[in-house]
């Protein structure tokens, strides 16, 4: 019997191709749901990154539009907090320097009076007792610059403008003022010199003695010397040094300083510019006078070495640099030297240079001199002898230095 006689061969190709058509036609669904998945999916997520950066950068545009910039806000105010740290730091360091320079100077006192102690020079009373005096404020102190030969010359000071006793020690008190002689050692520390030193200092108390080798060649040393010592032992607002055959008018000297209290660093005195000295055997020869030039040149501008004041900051600055100035063979000129790459006033006052020819009728002007002596003699001719003299025409009166404000 065969399929088509029984009238079931055409049923069963029917059914069969429906099924295989369903199977198709699921299979063509799922292949194109997932070929548009593919195709789409991609450029959405890079079209949503383009929104957002764009987004983004519209943001940042109207902000900067409108003046409104974090990262600029950030910057000046992290600009205000340099400038204000800047600051604080540059006063920190203003202080810690000040604080620095006391300490140099308190050191380099303590070194001189260590190196006194191990070369058993002779220590002066004032160099004992250092910290007694750092309270007290002073005008000024005057060293008057001596030698072991003097003698007679320091009694003609003393006899004349310096005052003795109560009187000296009235004026430190009252008017601020110390008065020293000042020297050094002899070359036989302890001998009959410096012996006969102290003795003399035992009667009078006005001498001051420096941790320094006395010689003619050796002032600008004891220059450094002076003025190391006397701004670790007194605080004064100036430090003057004079020779011992000037004469001085202490209560004009004063009133001349105290018009420059306001400036930190000054230099005062008669200033010159006189010529380097190349010819040895001369006086005033000058060793290393090919450091100033050609032959018949002359030196900077500076005060001449019979009377010259500087302020605290300068004798400080010498302090704290005495063992690298350089020394040259006259102690003015050093001097001079020492300040000539500072920032330093030089004032230049023709009073503290006074003839004593001219003194007398100065004072008869009322425009009375700070200070007179010879130009012949580098101070004033046969000294011993005519101090008193000098003084009696060309000083300033008793009275004047007591009845002095400062």
């Amino acid at each position: 019997m065969s399929w088509k006689s029984k009238g079931l061969e055409p049923n069963s190709k029917s059914a069969v191709t429906k099924k295989w058509t369903l199977l198709l036609c699921i299979g063509c669904f799922c292949a194109g749901m997932l070929f548009s998945d593919g195709m789409w999916t991609v450029p959405e997520a890079e079209d949503r990154a383009v929104s957002r950066e764009t987004g983004v950068n519209d943001g940042r545009l109207k902000l900067i539009s409108e003046g409104c910039d974090p990262i600029s806000k950030d910057v000046k105010r992290e600009s205000k907090d340099i400038i204000g740290e800047v600051s604080k730091t540059h006063h920190a360091i203003q202080t810690l320097d000040k604080t620095i320079s006391n300490l140099e100077m308190e050191l380099a006192a303590a070194r001189a009076m260590q190196e006194s102690i191990i070369n058993g020079s002779p220590i002066s009373d004032d160099l004992k007792f250092p910290e007694s005096r750092g309270k007290r404020k002073y005008l000024m102190v005057v060293g008057i610059n001596t030698a072991f030969s003097s003698r007679k010359r320091r009694d003609s000071v003393r006899a004349s403008w310096m005052p003795q006793g109560e009187e000296r020690k009235k004026l430190e008190e009252e008017k601020g003022i110390i008065m020293r002689f000042v020297i050094g050692h002899s070359a036989t520390s302890g001998g009959i010199l410096d012996k006969a030193i102290q003795a003399e200092d035992r009667r009078h108390g006005d001498i001051l003695r420096l941790e320094h080798v006395e010689g003619y060649l050796e002032l600008s040393a004891k220059t450094k010397a002076y003025f190391a010592t006397a701004v670790a032992l007194w605080d004064a607002d100036y430090y003057v040094k004079v020779d011992d055959d000037v004469h001085v008018n202490i209560a004009t000297l004063g009133a001349t300083l105290a018009r420059h209290r306001s400036k930190p660093r000054v230099y005062i005195g008669c200033m010159k510019s006189g010529p380097v000295l190349a010819q040895k055997g001369v006086r005033y020869h000058e060793p290393e006078y090919w450091k100033f030039g050609d032959e018949g040149n002359k030196y900077f501008r500076h005060a001449t070495g019979q009377l010259y004041a500087i302020s605290k900051d300068l004798a400080s600055y010498i302090s704290i640099n005495q063992h690298v100035l350089h020394k040259y063979a006259n102690e003015d000129v050093s001097l001079g030297s020492w300040f000539i790459g500072l920032d330093v006033e030089h004032i230049d006052d023709r009073r503290l240079c006074c003839g004593t020819a001219d003194c007398e009728w100065k004072a008869q002007a009322g425009n009375i001199c700070v200070a007179s002596f010879d130009w012949t003699c580098s101070g004033i001719c046969k000294s011993v002898e005519r101090m008193k003299e000098v003084h009696w025409r060309c000083g300033e009166g008793k009275n004047a230095l007591w009845n002095a404000a400062f």
